[in-house]
């Protein structure tokens, strides 16, 4: 069967749907696509049923909220792109409008490439565990997955647990080798460990943080939260939303990631309110205790409340945490079990990243040598994944797609 056929009012696209972490989207190989560009984003985003002024995408395979509208693409690596195995981009595909960003990466679906590559053939690997290089093409970062194949495929049976997933699988771990200034100049863009916001009309502290992805780390108490409260009250708080997109979009601009606030790309960088551990309940109803956490995360993407956090989100918080004078590591300087592992709250549950800090010579003025601020060398996190279902995808047919 052909990677694309056609009846009157439909294209079908060749197909997979995935959940890496917990995120969910549709991954395509990239032989089976039009080039990038208009096109392109206009076959993602009619697959997953955007623009929706419902929010809900129920004429599409997303889920109406940014976790559940992403698009993977994969292809294999050539000799330009030595040593990575399989390249891939990721693109989050906006919800209420026909738009796919590009701006950032999503760990979370990261976890999905190498199942997607295995199942549909682009890869091919004996049993065992197997390690497999990536290059992401939105950072322009390579990723190494560990992983264990059985019969072809990745292994799916396991008891990692992925806060927010129910039940158990097989562990897939991602390491960044080289993550600080994905989309920045480096891991502190601006070369300041805290920065002052100002456009809300006060003064709001926050660390500017990139390290696997841009983040605006402030304190959730300064936004009149506790840092324990659900997605649903955090999307409920009548003005916040635009608060904390006034304070997003001027960040952006200190970041070096637009040369406006009206810039700002969609999908970077991401908000993350953080706060002192303490006992929160869970979107199921169960109880952390606030000893079971370093520090507590809600994380705005898309301009809701994440569920869980983003996985490169997740990077970038331990990576703060491991960068002094910044917010995070503040909160966790005198609570961490670990100088590598941060076990962050979320509203699904307690998820730990890791990130591996280096500090480098640095010379004075007078030409002695110091240890300088530490600078993050690697970062990783654990995820699973499933194929969920592979075949093709409907796709609106517009009348620009019978021009020759």
């Amino acid at each position: 069967m052909s990677a694309q056929s056609a009846t009157a009012a439909t294209r079908w696209i060749d197909a997979a749907f995935v959940r890496g972490g917990t995120s969910k989207g549709l991954f395509f190989a990239e032989r089976a696509l039009p080039p990038p560009g208009e096109q392109r984003d206009a076959l993602f985003a009619g697959a997953l049923g955007s623009p929706d002024p419902f929010g809900r995408q129920l004429d599409g395979m997303g889920g109406g909220i940014s976790s559940l509208s992403k698009v993977m693409v994969v292809g294999e690596a050539g000799a330009a792109h030595a040593p990575a195995d399989l390249v891939y981009t990721f693109g989050q595909v906006a919800v209420g409008v026909a738009a796919v960003d590009y701006s950032g990466n999503c760990g979370n679906l990261s976890a999905g490439v190498v199942p997607f590559a295995l199942h549909t053939g682009l890869l091919s690997l004996p049993d065992g565990p197997r390690t497999v290089r990536l290059l992401n093409t939105n950072t322009g970062k390579r990723v190494v997955v560990n992983l264990v194949v059985e019969d072809g495929e990745a292994a799916v049976a396991g008891d990692f647990v992925v806060p927010g997933v129910a039940g158990a699988g097989s562990p897939i771990e991602l390491v960044y080798p080289d993550p600080a200034g994905s989309r920045t100049a480096g891991q502190l863009p601006t070369g300041r460990p805290i920065d002052v916001l100002r456009s809300t009309g006060r003064e709001i502290e926050a660390s500017l943080v990139d390290v696997a992805l841009p983040l605006v780390v402030v304190r959730a108490a300064d936004l009149g939260l506790s840092g324990a409260e659900s997605p649903d009250e955090i999307d409920a708080a009548s003005g916040r939303a635009v608060e904390l997109e006034a304070l997003r979009r001027e960040a952006a601009v200190l970041m070096g990631l637009a040369r406006s606030p009206e810039e700002t790309p969609q999908a970077v960088p991401k908000v993350v309110c953080v706060a002192e551990p303490r006992d929160s309940r869970l979107l199921d109803g169960s109880l952390v205790a606030a000893d079971d956490a370093d520090v507590l995360a809600r994380t705005m993407s898309m301009g809701l409340a994440h569920r869980a956090v983003p996985g490169t989100a997740a990077m970038c918080l331990a990576a703060a945490a491991a960068i002094p004078g910044t917010l995070v590591e503040a909160i966790v300087r005198d609570r961490r079990p670990s100088e590598r592992a941060l076990r962050i709250g979320t509203p699904s549950g307690v998820v730990t990243a890791g990130a591996v800090a280096e500090r480098q010579a640095a010379e004075t003025g007078n030409g002695e040598v110091r240890d300088g601020v530490p600078v993050v060398t690697g970062a990783s996190l654990f995820r699973t994944a499933r194929v969920l279902m592979s075949g093709r995808v409907s796709v609106p047919k517009r009348p620009a797609d019978d021009r020759p």
